[in-house]
């Protein structure tokens, strides 16, 4: 199967599932959840390997690391129980350097490896890791990393949509309970003042979530200002798309 052919089975799988899971609201339990959750790991690893096999060297060579950047400070958010996550900002920085492809196959990769090694229940998450590493290729094209407010406001707009696209699986794969205290406590608020499951998820999510990607589009700003230009500038996508070509990294060119 093409690569371009993986990517697309992949992305139907994915929207094949979150209508099931919106429509049918199953629950966290039984049958439902297990289509759900084998919906979206499958779509997931569909898109994470047509997006590597786009890929150039410099690319695959990247996605280690942004990976454990990924994993080491999502895990730290975790540990602290604040109501953020974290763990999106290697997703971002592949994302932004190496394209869309890139960051989709970084997300996918970070949230199965981490799920098999750490934390399972990221592991169904790999879609909206993949939207955010997707979303900041897009956004690094347009010119969205040449300035800080630029990537806050991006960083606002993705969480929107990452909270739209996580909804459904924090609530009928998990029932709104997460290894994240307080993610799981602002959903209980809610639920505790009449919303239900599916909106209780989305209303956190919405509060949760551009807050969050707002400030790890921040940081990844911060992280590609502090790279070298040589650096940076050795990624095709970047020099192509002149994604730093006022601002952070056009000395390089």
């Amino acid at each position: 199967m093409r690569p371009a052919a993986k990517i697309a089975a992949g992305t139907v799988v994915v929207l094949a599932t979150y209508v099931y899971l919106v429509l049918e609201r199953p629950g966290a339990s039984g049958t439902g959840a297990l289509v759900a959750l084998a919906g979206y790991l499958l779509g997931s690893v569909l898109i994470g390997l047509g997006a590597v096999d786009r890929l150039s060297t410099s690319s695959v060579t990247l996605i280690p690391v942004a990976m454990a950047i990924n994993i080491v400070v999502g895990q730290l958010a975790l540990a602290t129980g604040i109501p953020l996550y974290l763990d999106s900002i290697g997703i971002v920085i592949a994302g932004v350097l190496a394209g869309p492809a890139a960051g989709a196959a970084t997300g996918v990769l970070t949230c199965v490896i981490w799920g098999l090694t750490a934390n399972p229940t990221i592991m169904p998450f790999a879609v909206t890791a993949a939207e955010i590493g997707v979303a900041a290729g897009l956004i690094g094209m347009l010119g969205g990393f040449r300035k800080p407010w630029w990537a806050a406001l991006a960083g606002l707009l993705t969480g929107v949509v990452s909270a739209l696209v996580s909804a459904p699986i924090s609530a009928f794969v998990y029932g709104g309970v997460t290894t994240s205290a307080g993610t799981t406590a602002i959903t209980g608020a809610f639920q505790a003042y009449g919303a239900s499951l599916f909106a209780a998820t989305t209303l956190q999510g919405l509060l949760s979530d551009p807050l969050d990607k707002t400030v790890t589009f921040t940081v990844a700003f911060v992280i590609l200002l502090a790279l070298p230009a040589r650096f940076r500038q050795r990624f095709a996508f970047a020099r192509r798309y002149r994604v730093f070509a006022t601002g952070v990294g056009s000395e390089g060119r």
